[in-house]
């Protein structure tokens, strides 16, 4: 699905992509400890963030800003507000994406999109310590970070470093198999308070073309 892609192509802060490649010689941190933490202990996060894909060259190739919602196991919500409006919701058996310029909505079964892809550490859909490998871990002018390949490449990613500010979730750097960068810097994130479960339910707009066939409770439980 291109626009789930989108969600996790670049999303820190141009920023940080000048960090040099000896700051991963930084000072080790307790990586599975702050890993487990994060896998075991966060049930819901709310924030703002900004994103940033990054070209192979360096070139920043799209920015973008909005809201995300996750609540575990496997529901969230990318709700992108700027340059364009986009919706992302999973609400635990499909992947909804609502392009309102294209008056579209694409709907996939959850498990198919998710499968690889670090949605996965942050839904909570799987086994982490199974589906990622812990590479390294470092501090880096106040954030601790966590470095992970993933077990299998099939899902286009080369690595995942998860960056924590006292023990919180606070950006994300993806690269892919062609060398992109995508960089999330989250802001007010506030973690383990409650979100409504109507932030994880789609309704398909009317006037709107509907591309799929979402999966029901009972086609799941089959």
């Amino acid at each position: 699905m291109h626009e789930l892609n989108t969600v996790f192509r670049t999303l820190l802060c141009s920023a940080l992509c000048m960090v040099p490649a000896t700051s991963f010689a930084a000072e080790a941190v307790g990586g599975e400890a702050l890993l487990r933490h994060f896998v075991e202990d966060m049930q819901t996060l709310s924030a703002t963030f900004e994103q940033t894909l990054v070209d192979a060259d360096d070139n920043v190739v799209e920015e973008s800003e909005g809201t995300v919602q996750l609540s575990r196991p496997g529901r969230f919500r990318w709700t992108y507000t700027a340059p364009y409006e986009q919706l992302l919701v999973a609400d635990g058996l499909n992947v909804w994406s609502y392009d309102a310029d294209l008056a579209q909505v694409t709907v996939k079964p959850q498990a198919e999109v998710l499968s690889n892809t670090p949605a996965v550490l942050l839904g909570g859909g799987g086994d982490v310590f199974e589906d990622f490998t812990l590479d390294e871990s470092f501090t880096d002018r106040g954030v601790d970070w966590l470095r992970l390949t993933p077990a299998n490449s099939d899902g286009g990613f080369e690595s995942v470093d998860l960056g924590f500010q006292d023990g919180i979730l606070s950006r994300m750097i993806f690269l892919d198999a062609l060398g992109q960068s995508t960089l999330i810097a989250l802001f007010n994130v506030t973690v383990n308070e409650p979100v409504a479960n109507n932030m994880f339910t789609f309704e398909v707009p009317d006037d709107v073309d509907l591309v799929g066939e979402p999966l029901t409770t009972t086609i799941a439980d089959e």
